[in-house]
């Protein structure tokens, strides 16, 4: 069993994703942690070619008996599983801790267990508050209002007294022992499996983070965000136009993420491209049009005073 692994869930729609993460945590993989694939059945074949000594390719099936086929509180099923399946992949005695990882991530600098354990045994716990999304206007309109309301249920569901939010939107460093005493002491006692509380809040991580904080199954070792996530493109284009670069990320975050959830219609976009580059995929050509006529107009006038 390891002490410390990555887990990506993922499909056949990601492979793409997929591939290019894989890439990145062999780039920078310099301690040789072990990561799992687990993909549909019927998706293994197709990710056969990311096999590794250090990479294994699975099926969702060994989880089976928590699957689910049908849409569970309104979110589909494939959405759903998922989530049962990060919070269940410790009842396959793989391993201990396991840092769960999206397809649409990539690894941007090297990396090791000192970036995911707090000590030999204990994992570190990313907790934060948000108050940068909150602020935003569009994902205060879009999203905040409906993800508090589900925070606030998973709290109330486990006895989590708290006024302050704290949890966070992936990439978390899932424990075992943790993730036991959900099973064990709130799940079995209400006879529950993991559908039934992702039926209630569909947020697998807060479920995580509100019962380590009610239960303290392990110590607490708080840290921020790990993998930095653009969530929308005001977020990218932010730093594409202020010149942050993957080396300037890479100082405080272990990876990024483009979310592919509003970029997929974009396609793959580089995490190193240049600026021209990375704001072409945000720009039409009429924009791009705009964009030079508008550059044109301005040189003109400073050069020539009018």
């Amino acid at each position: 069993m390891h002490e410390i692994a990555l887990l990506l869930k993922s499909f056949r729609d990601d492979l793409q994703y997929a591939t290019r993460l894989v890439e990145s945590i062999r780039q920078f993989n310099e301690e040789h942690l072990h990561t799992y694939v687990v993909v549909p059945a019927d998706d293994v074949s197709a990710f056969a070619s990311l096999e590794s000594p250090d990479v294994t390719v699975m099926a969702e099936d060994a989880l089976g008996n928590h699957l689910v086929t049908e849409p569970v509180g309104g979110m589909r099923a494939g959405y759903i599983n998922q989530e049962i399946i990060k919070l269940a992949f410790w009842e396959l005695g793989l391993a201990r801790n396991y840092f769960c990882v999206d397809s649409d991530a990539v690894l941007i600098r090297p990396f090791g267990r000192a970036d995911f354990m707090a000590d030999d045994v204990t994992p570190y716990t990313v907790l934060v508050e948000d108050n940068e999304l909150m602020v935003e206007p569009r994902y205060f309109r879009e999203y905040w209002r409906s993800r508090e309301e589900a925070m606030r249920r998973i709290q109330e569901l486990v006895g989590l007294s708290d006024p302050i939010v704290r949890t966070c939107h992936g990439h978390q460093v899932l424990s075992a022992a943790v993730l036991r005493s959900f099973r064990e002491d709130f799940l079995a006692p209400r006879n529950w499996e993991y559908r039934d509380a992702l039926a209630e809040a569909p947020y697998e991580f807060s479920w995580y983070n509100m019962w380590l904080q009610k239960s303290l199954a392990i110590a607490i070792h708080q840290r921020e965000p790990l993998v930095k996530v653009f969530h929308h493109e005001g977020q990218h284009l932010e730093y594409i136009l202020r010149g942050i670069t993957v080396d300037d990320i890479a100082r405080g975050y272990v990876g990024l993420v483009i979310n592919s959830n509003y970029s997929r219609d974009l396609g793959l976009i580089p995490a190193d491209a240049p600026k021209p580059e990375a704001l072409s995929q945000y720009l039409s050509y009429a924009e791009v049009g705009q964009v030079l006529s508008a550059k044109a107009k301005d040189t003109f006038r400073r050069r020539f005073g009018r």
